[in-house]
């Protein structure tokens, strides 16, 4: 098969969790321990870190990778899902997966996967782990698809474990408290290895203070232990003071990833570097400092307040969640009083799609009322229909038309914005990725 071929092939006969749902999604990790072993268990030949969250893993694993290759660490990640080429999901050192390998593991493993029928997802963590096998990483940052505790990343034994967030996001899958999401994440927790909480409440840090307890894991929560003071974000970057709050050390620092969200996934990196470094690792504060100014260049991560035009100014992110898109809405709104023109009112403008199985309310309810609106949807199968969207979103008093493509649609928003107006492409991973650039 060529790498056509094979993508087409993996797209069309494995259950993909971000075409279809739920029914992709297997509540066990039998498929991902069998297909390891038939590979010789490659998770057990390299040192690993393991995150999961609500959100900001994506950006927090890309951070962390970004830091240890810059400290001279041969560095993969896996990641999901992609945004424009499958593989983003598989990286050394920011380089993507190659073609060649891709085929050769799907053809070595086809015979297998016609027996037992893995998912998309099952099928690409076990690719990652012998892609990071046979190229010898010093140490591979894993992000967990969805949950942690069935996750098929969750056959690692890692190193280090870090916990980002909890919030309301595949309530269908993980429950529908927070609690319960709470225990599904907490699930990447393993005996004796050191765990790092972004961020916690009352409810889920009980939670994690009793898995880590029974595991008799270190627990450190981030928070607590470092202080973020004096964010300020422009177009380009994000500064910030960070305290150490254990140690009484200051310092400042400047991040290419310019999300006002960053800030809180900052302290958690930082948490996990002082951990990694206490465990043997070498981080010299010029590379920490470079690496965290330079991830996308390092890593190439896109879609968290990816600014791809000025005037107007065009943003891209992949919040699809009440407390991602809260916080990106609060950002937005900052960034339009700095752009105010004497008395002229400027406007938000909102391309938005989302998929059948969010909390598309939830969502709906917090949008600005006064924001223009262009409704559409995804090309996958799990898309929300854009009339459906726009007809769910008149019940919030949110106006607007429809769109088949994010790209009409977008083109749409540019056509009727200000110069000085703020356009925002966002409620999707997989609409944000067809965007056209």
């Amino acid at each position: 098969m060529t790498y056509q071929q094979t993508i087409d092939y993996l797209y069309a006969q494995l259950p993909m969790f971000s075409r279809i749902g739920a029914a992709a999604y297997k509540e066990d990790l039998h498929n991902t321990i069998t297909l390891c072993n038939s590979l010789d268990n490659p998770q057990t030949k390299f040192k690993s870190i393991h995150i999961a969250g609500t959100n900001g893993k994506g950006s927090t694993s890309h951070m962390l990778a970004a830091m240890l290759q810059q400290a001279g660490y041969k560095t993969g990640l896996y990641t999901s899902p992609h945004l424009k080429d499958f593989r983003e999901r598989i990286k050394i050192n920011g380089a993507m997966v190659s073609e060649a390998f891709v085929v050769d593991f799907v053809q070595k493993t086809q015979q297998l996967s016609e027996a037992i029928q893995p998912s998309f997802f099952e099928l690409t963590v076990a690719m990652a782990f012998e892609y990071f096998a046979q190229n010898k990483v010093d140490i591979a940052v894993v992000e967990t698809g969805l949950g942690g505790r069935l996750d098929s990343t969750n056959i690692i034994k890692p190193i280090l474990s870090i916990i980002t967030n909890i919030g309301y996001d595949h309530m269908n899958i993980l429950g529908d408290t927070l609690e319960k999401i709470a225990f599904e994440k907490a699930g990447i927790i393993k005996q004796s290895i050191p765990v790092v909480i972004g961020e916690y409440i009352d409810a889920t840090k009980l939670i994690f203070e009793n898995k880590a307890i029974a595991c008799n894991a270190p627990i450190h929560f981030a928070q607590d232990e470092y202080e973020v003071s004096d964010i300020q974000f422009s177009t380009r970057q994000l500064t910030c003071t960070v305290t150490d709050r254990d140690h009484n050390i200051t310092e400042n620092f400047s991040l290419d990833l310019n999300g006002l969200y960053q800030a809180k996934n900052l302290r958690a990196v930082l948490c996990a570097e002082g951990i990694l470094m206490q465990q043997g690792f070498t981080i010299e504060n010029a590379a920490e400092k470079y690496a965290l100014a330079h991830v996308k260049e390092l890593t190439g991560l896109h879609g968290r307040w990816d600014i791809i035009n000025e005037n107007p100014l065009i943003i891209l992110d992949v919040a699809h969640n009440e407390d991602g898109l809260r916080q990106v809405i609060g950002q937005a709104t900052d960034f339009l009083g700095e752009r105010k023109d004497g008395d002229i009112k400027r406007k938000l403008h909102f391309v938005i799609g989302m998929v059948k199985d969010k909390e598309v309310s939830k969502v709906l309810s917090i949008l600005p009322k006064e924001a223009c609106y262009y409704f559409t949807a995804a090309h996958i199968p799990r898309a929300l229909p854009a009339n459906a969207l726009k007809e769910k979103a008149a019940e919030f008093a949110l106006a607007g038309n429809a769109y088949d493509d994010v790209n009409e649609a977008l083109q749409a928003a540019k056509i009727q914005a200000a110069k000085e107006d703020v356009v925002i492409v966002c409620g999707s991973v997989f609409l944000v990725g067809e965007v056209e650039i």
